[in-house]
């Protein structure tokens, strides 16, 4: 079950992104708490997120107002900053935050899916704004990372990259955010290696499929299928740690 749901997640990803909302609770179901089960999903998760930032590197580019370079290192900076972040949480503490981080990247996942509006002449960010925003988006990305994607797709757009540009750099960046999560949490013992190694093989596979199945499946299909996906996961997930 759970390299079925890598799998899928790994096509997700490809495909709308959204894969975690597949493979954190399938980590919770192995008997993981939910900071494990996070930390464990970041790890397992980072060889297929590299090999899709690697597979689209020629079309990274940095904004009007901000360099590849220094969207780089903000990311490596956050990143590092969100994971130690979460060392600090008690595990207690994360529960309890765990469902409402679902419901604010399911939020962010569908109003970047079918509310967001890209016009062809948007307001483009400063750098002061645009670096501001990505310093978030990758403390986020290291703390929990549901939703990063839309977040810095929206950063990226609105900073005066096209879409297709846009898409490529955020994939290199959510690599670039992770990396040092990983580098951070990979000496833990919260992390389940058993179930990390199932997780990244069948993500890295299912990640393959999605590039391939891309221009054949109905996209706005599945994005309704994860927004509904995370919403269930909210619900049970507020039902079982929120009440006695």
């Amino acid at each position: 079950m759970l390299a079925g749901a890598a799998f899928a997640a790994g096509v997700q990803n490809a495909l709308a992104g959204g894969g975690s909302f597949l493979t954190f609770p399938v980590l919770l179901m192995t008997g993981l708490d939910p900071r494990a089960a996070n930390i464990t999903s970041t790890i397992a998760l980072f060889p297929a997120q590299v090999s899709t930032g690697f597979a689209g590197r020629r079309e990274a580019t940095g904004t009007p107002s901000l360099s590849f370079a220094a969207l780089f290192i903000i990311s490596l900076i956050g990143g590092a900053l969100g994971a130690l972040l979460l060392l600090k949480t008690p595990s207690e503490t994360f529960t309890a935050l765990v469902p409402w981080l679902v419901l604010f990247a399911t939020i962010v996942f569908a109003w970047g899916s079918f509310l967001r509006k890209v016009t062809d002449n948007p307001k483009h960010l400063g750098a002061l704004a645009a670096g501001t925003l990505q310093m978030c988006i990758s403390i986020y990305g290291g703390y929990f990372g549901g939703g990063i994607g839309i977040l810095m797709l929206a950063v990226l757009t609105l900073s005066g990259l096209t879409l297709k540009s846009a898409g490529a750099t955020k994939n290199v960046l959510a690599g670039v955010m992770n990396s040092s999560a990983v580098v951070i949490f990979i000496f833990l013992h919260d992390i389940a290696w058993k179930q990390a190694a199932v997780v990244a093989i069948a993500a890295t596979v299912g990640g393959q499929v999605g590039a391939y199945a891309l221009p054949r499946v109905n996209e706005r299909a599945m994005r309704i299928c994860i927004v509904l996906l995370g919403l269930g996961l909210t619900v049970g997930l507020f039902v079982h740690y929120h009440t006695g």
